[in-house]
């Protein structure tokens, strides 16, 4: 579904308001996409146009035969669901368009001018090959001349088109007086076209059309083969893009109304029916249904969702409709901020694309300082103005920098991609970097290995009429262990005791009068309970001795798993907690922790941390709260999930967007993996230019041989970053 606001034009003098009467606002047009996989011809076009055209509000309809699609520019209040059925009558399937599939097609073009380019010049590589083929064989004098134009006039125009972006990309860095990689690949095409015209003009035996043509379609082949790179590795900002919708429906009084998402406000009732996303953050206040949070958050089962539950945009609402108030619209919302997050990530800049970027810069002036060289040594040596030209060109094209300019980001994109798909936002252009250096990992405890609820751990332990009353006074408190005992009684299938006159005791719990006896629970001293270790609500029924409820802090997700493989991969755990000695060493013993600090003051936390670092060890700190921040702050590098609050996450470099922890272990492994694909590609490089440039500066590399090695260095490096996928 798309719709995008396009200014209105200005307008004409017989709609100009009168002397005295306000102007009227004109009414901005709205864009609407449509995907139309039924057609096929010529015909299907001028029925498509002529039915949409006729449609009311319509002021201009266009069908594209080659992506399938129309285009209708409308007025407001027309929509896609108006003009489908007239589609559908007419003979012909339509469906609206969502923002993905615009945004592919828009990231396609770039790939699909690059196929063309590429198609002609080896299409036209190809027939200059047959003619040279004939010269090769014997031809000579009149024959060969004939054959020699005919390459010219095959050779010049496709390389006029087909090398297109290397002539523009040149131009644009000459008239700044600057230089890029394209500027030698230029002049090697201009030289060997230069080069055979003036053998051509003089009936020389020689000729390089077939060379610069195949200089062209290498190239281009191994950009687009760099194009597809990164289009695998795709960018999680695009992704998480693609998820914003640009049209809600808004509930006015009852009333449906689709406006832009542009258009909503803050405590504005939005229907999300099932199979749509959620256009704002905000809290169902109606409706029960099931989210696919998996885009999001990597979790895969869906979520039950309520009325208080709150969602974010993104979302997808799977079975029922849901009624939103919104709480954050536009930029204001989590699925906004989290992609400005990557997109900033994506295209910060690491020590290792600084230190590509220098190369790359004294790079150029190097190669032309070479080649020209190159043509005065030869030149001297030889005399020969022809061989001097080949040699300087073939310097030019080898020794270009694509190879040394993909090393960083074509790795970067590719872990990226892959840490994003296993649930990790990657904040910091230089984490992956410090992630592949850790050798110990700090967790808080409650809210980062655990869920920071309780669950109760006994409840079998106890008589069904004990569990009705405590049910019962249970529900009448907000008190997370209340919460936790009231759930857990409602799922064993418990229903409450008829308890009369409950009442809480802000701090000490819940009473009532059951069957003439006072009944309560909460705190063991306000109970008659013996305070004990373990955390419990105490449920005293009128003498009796009070009965217990134990609970435990439920682990998040993985957090065993990834402990377990951190520790298998050799660094060194540690858990360091505010909580009591005897609940962070309880947690310490399930998860197989032997060092851990309990009762830390948000000081000692960063204290130990600056500790760990001064004996030389890279520490990655994982926190979720406020008392977190100076130790995520301090440490090498640090993960705060995505609940956790705004100060830990704006203090951490990697964002963990789901509840599970395993994808933490993973990603340490892919930054190790990544910083060597890094160091591969520039030992690539590197040797390629040691091999290299000594073949091209002795004579050794035509100019087509030199295009052949060039692209094939450049593959070479985008496939290796590939393997981190």
């Amino acid at each position: 579904m798309t719709a995008q606001i396009r200014p209105g034009t200005a307008a004409c003098p017989g709609c100009i308001a009168t002397p005295g009467e306000p102007a009227r606002p004109i009414p901005e047009d709205v864009q609407i996409a449509l995907s139309l996989p039924g057609i096929h011809c010529s015909a299907c076009i001028a029925t498509v146009e002529r039915e949409l055209n006729a449609f009311p509000g319509v002021d201009s309809a266009r069908v594209n035969l080659t992506l399938k699609r129309a285009m209708v520019q409308a007025e407001p209040e027309v929509r896609a669901a108006d003009l489908i059925p007239v589609l559908e009558r007419a003979g012909y399937e339509a469906h609206e368009l969502d923002p993905g599939a615009l945004s592919a097609t828009q990231a396609d073009k770039a790939g699909r001018d690059l196929l063309m380019r590429l198609a002609v010049a080896g299409f036209a590589s190809m027939n200059v090959m047959l003619l040279s083929v004939s010269v090769w064989s014997g031809a000579s004098d009149a024959t060969r001349d004939m054959f020699h134009w005919i390459s010219a006039a095959i050779a010049l125009p496709a390389i006029a088109f087909s090398a297109q972006p290397f002539f523009v990309n040149a131009w644009s860095a000459l008239r700044v007086r600057r230089l890029n990689m394209d500027v030698p690949i230029v002049l090697a095409i201009l030289l060997a076209l230069v080069t055979s015209l003036w053998e051509t003009a003089l009936s020389g035996e020689h000729a390089y059309f077939d060379a610069a043509l195949a200089l062209t379609f290498f190239l281009l082949a191994g950009r687009y083969l760099d194009y597809r790179t990164r289009a695998v590795a795709r960018s999680a900002a695009e992704e998480l893009a693609a998820l914003e919708v640009p049209r809600a429906i808004r509930l006015v009084n009852g009333a449906e109304e689709e406006v832009a998402v542009s258009t909503l406000q803050l405590g504005d009732l939005v229907l999300v029916r099932p199979g749509g996303r959620m256009p704002v953050d905000g809290e169902i206040v109606e409706g029960q249904s099931e989210l696919d949070r998996s885009l999001l958050t990597g979790e895969t089962l869906p979520v039950f969702a309520e009325p208080g539950l709150t969602v974010s945009a993104g979302e997808v609402n799977l079975t029922g409709p849901l009624t939103i108030r919104a709480t954050a619209v536009g930029q204001d919302t989590s699925l906004h901020r989290m992609t400005d997050l990557v997109a900033i990530a994506e295209s910060g800049r690491s020590r290792y694309t600084s230190l590509a970027d220098s190369a790359a810069k004294l790079y150029a002036p190097g190669v032309h300082i070479l080649s020209a060289l190159s043509f005065v040594g030869w030149y001297i040596y030889s005399g020969d103005v022809r061989t001097a030209l080949n040699i300087a060109a073939a310097v030019l094209i080898i020794t270009c920098p694509c190879a040394l300019g993909l090393a960083v980001p074509a790795v970067t994109t590719a872990a990226s991609g892959r840490l994003f798909r296993k649930g990790m936002l990657i904040k910091h252009a230089t984490a992956l970097e410090r992630l592949a250096e850790v050798d110990t990992v700090v967790f808080d405890k409650t809210g980062t290995l655990t869920a920071g609820t309780p669950e109760l751990t006994n409840l079998g332990d106890h008589a069904r009429t004990d569990l009705e009353i405590a049910l019962a006074l249970a529900e009448a408190s907000a008190h997370p262990l209340s919460v936790s005992l009231a759930r857990a009684a409602r799922d064993a299938g418990i229903k409450p005791a008829n308890v009369t006159e409950v009442t809480e005791v802000p701090g000490y719990g819940t009473e009532g009068q059951f069957r003439g006896q006072r009944v309560r629970l909460g705190r063991a001293g306000w109970t008659g309970a013996e305070q004990g270790t373990q955390t419990a609500a105490w449920l005293a029924v009128g003498d009796r001795t009070p009965m217990g409820f134990y609970f435990t802090d439920a682990l998040r997700p993985g957090a065993a798993e990834a402990v377990s493989a951190l520790r298998q991969a050799g660094k060194q755990v540690l858990l360091i907690s505010g909580d009591t000695s005897a609940a962070v060493e309880a947690l310490a013993g399930r998860l197989g922790i032997t060092d851990w600090l309990a009762e830390a003051l948000p000081q000692d936390k960063a204290a130990r941390v600056q500790a760990l670092a001064e004996q030389g060890r890279r520490v990655l700190m994982v926190g979720d709260g406020l008392n977190d921040t100076a130790a995520l702050a301090a440490a090498h590098v640090s993960v705060s999930p995505a609940s956790a609050l705004d100060a830990a996450r704006v203090a951490s470099d990697i964002v963990l967007l789901g509840q599970d922890l395993s994808p933490i272990a993973d990603a340490c492994d892919t930054a190790v993996r990544a910083t060597k694909r890094i160091r591969e590609n520039f030992r690539i490089a590197t040797v390629y230019n040691v091999i290299a440039v000594p073949l091209a500066v002795v004579g050794l590399a035509t100019p087509l041989i030199a295009a052949l090695a060039m692209s094939t260095s450049s593959i070479t490096v985008s496939l290796n970053a590939l393997r981190l996928r």
